[in-house]
């Protein structure tokens, strides 16, 4: 990225944010742990939205999902509901009040948060100001909605899949890495606002980028990333 752009991406990160600060009280770092069973759930729509902070998210969990929570401002404990309606769960985790405030100085919020690799997971993530990780190879995901505010994000999406689904991306201002599986098909779409595409791994078709496997596979994930102030890198691993 070059230095105009750095420059710009900053220059945006701070109007984007510099409205939403307000005071925020910095005590003791406080934890929380959450344990969500799945119930008599066969599929499952999550919905995890982190204001401010860190956000890393992976499967491997015993239940639907196990997340520990770390903050040391009282107003963003975490609010976690769980309902069931016929063979759907419905998961919400949302950060509390405040929730638009970035952290500044001494302000810490971060979410470690595991899911079921087993139950059948439409994912969507709303993602403010802070740094984000998503390790979502080994989940069965049925779909992925990501939103990133500002800041840095990496997706992985290697996972040997056995369905279609659709994952959408929506960056606001920093960079955005997808990693993708040369196995499955994949064709993806990238438009950026301001700032570079980069797509490792793929060739350009038509208004796509595609792996190799794409249209020989029997599963194709498709992908579709839309860019802000930043840098987008598609890399097939």
């Amino acid at each position: 990225m070059n230095r105009f752009l750095l420059m710009l991406v900053a220059a945006v990160a701070v109007a984007m944010l510099g409205g939403a600060c307000q005071s925020q009280a910095v005590g003791e770092m406080q934890r929380d742990s959450q344990k969500v069973q799945p119930e008599n759930a066969q599929t499952v729509r999550a919905h995890l939205k982190i204001g401010a902070g860190e956000l890393n998210v992976s499967g491997g969990a015993d239940a639907l999902m196990e997340a520990e929570f770390a903050y040391n401002v009282a107003d963003w404990k975490p609010d976690v509901s769980y309902d069931v309606s016929g063979d759907t769960g419905e998961l919400s985790v949302e950060q509390g009040s405040g929730q638009d405030v970035r952290p500044g100085g001494e302000a810490r919020n971060e979410w470690d948060v595991l899911f079921s690799d087993e139950l059948p997971t439409d994912l969507r993530v709303q993602m403010g100001a802070g740094e984000s990780s998503l390790d979502l190879d080994s989940l069965t995901l049925t779909g992925l909605d990501l939103q990133m505010g500002a800041g840095k994000t990496t997706v992985d999406l290697t996972g040997d899949y056995t369905s279609d689904f659709d994952a959408s991306i929506q960056g606001g201002v920093g960079e955005a890495t997808v990693m993708l599986p040369s196995e499955v098909g994949v064709r993806a779409r990238a438009e950026g606002g301001l700032g570079n595409i980069n797509a490792k791994g793929l060739k350009k078709e038509g208004d796509s980028y595609v792996n190799e496997a794409y249209g020989s596979s029997d599963v194709t994930l498709e992908v579709d990333v839309q860019g802000g102030v930043g840098q987008i890198n598609l890399e097939v691993v």
